[in-house]
């Protein structure tokens, strides 16, 4: 039996008198992607940050890995290989993009006092800046790497941002509505990253609100209504299930 990367289980989160999110159970096999979906205020980004340790569960226990995480704090999820995007473009705008890769390595440099006052080895030097050059044309951003980032597209920031994640090495890969404001050729170019990356072996969980986009290219959907759980399962059964075309999808997709 294959252990889930993932795995939630009655997640639940109230502030005061409303349940943001509710009983909410589902889990994320290796190598999937899974899509998270639901209209404005279903609880998708709750659900992350439930996840991610940015809030504690009122109820309900998180997995990762077959090892309970439920609230650790971020720093720690990010160093055993659970790492986020946000809907907010995160980057270091005044930096290069090239400068902004090399910030999000810094967990794979070794520290110590030796590092602190000479600074890295020749061959530390070498192996990080190698890894920058992978990840930036993994990412596609090869020709940006000397722009700052506030000079980029918009479309190519939120690729940047998704690429500094990447270069965390995650296991699992929480992405916050990263097609958000993307035109047509952008979000494709973004969805064939995020592709590419499940390809490399990183699972990958998925918010976003380009519900034909998560369609073609989610291997499973968690539809979320009001915090709860409406319905789960691959695409096809999804675009099918009649609570799921009620609510969100619209009576017109049933056609």
């Amino acid at each position: 039996m294959v252990t889930p990367v993932l795995r939630v289980e009655g997640l639940t989160r109230s502030f005061g008198g409303f349940r943001a999110v509710s009983s909410l159970t589902f889990h994320v096999d290796p190598r999937e992607i899974v899509g998270l979906v639901g209209p404005n205020g279903a609880g998708k980004t709750t659900t992350f940050n439930l996840i991610t340790g940015f809030l504690r569960p009122t109820a309900g226990r998180v997995w990762f890995q077959g090892r309970e995480v439920t609230g650790c704090p971020p720093h720690r999820l990010a160093r055993l290989g659970l790492v986020r995007t946000f809907q907010q473009t995160r980057v270091f705008s005044r930096l290069t993009v090239e400068e902004n890769i090399r910030l999000a390595l810094h967990r794979h440099e070794p520290g110590g006092l030796r590092r602190t006052l000479w600074g890295p080895a020749p061959g530390e030097a070498a192996a990080l800046e190698r890894r920058v050059d992978e990840i930036l044309e993994f990412a596609g951003l090869q020709e940006a790497r000397r722009r700052r980032a506030e000079e980029l597209p918009y479309g190519e920031q939120r690729i940047l941002g998704v690429a500094m994640a990447l270069a965390v090495d995650p296991v699992l890969l929480l992405l916050d509505e990263p097609l958000a404001g993307m035109n047509a050729t952008e979000a494709e170019a973004a969805i064939q990253l995020v592709r590419a990356i499940r390809d490399r072996g990183v699972t990958v969980l998925i918010i976003d609100h380009h519900m034909e986009t998560l369609m073609r290219h989610c291997d499973r959907l968690v539809v979320l209504h009001h915090g709860e759980k409406l319905a789960e399962g691959p695409p096809e059964a999804i675009r099918r299930h009649p609570e799921v075309v009620r609510v969100y999808l619209g009576e017109e997709a049933a056609v």
